[in-house]
């Protein structure tokens, strides 16, 4: 099936989760904040979290740093 991630058309296998989906990509779970059409999805939901066709997704990798 084809979803949406972070505004780039995806081609996953039907009845994947949101862990599926980082761990295809190769993204660390430890390191980013998913939003499933618009709403945010705890954590602790990603490996339950069934995706449907043309679902959007947006990752939001967190990354270190700040002032000097």
């Amino acid at each position: 099936m084809e979803i949406v991630v972070n505004g780039r058309p995806q081609a996953v296998p039907d009845e994947s989760t949101l862990l599926d989906v980082l761990r295809s990509l190769s993204i660390d779970p430890s390191r980013v904040a998913i939003e499933l059409n618009e709403e945010i999805v705890r954590k602790a939901d990603w490996e339950n979290t069934r995706l449907t066709s043309g679902a959007r997704l947006e990752i939001v990798h967190f990354v270190g740093g700040g002032l000097r």
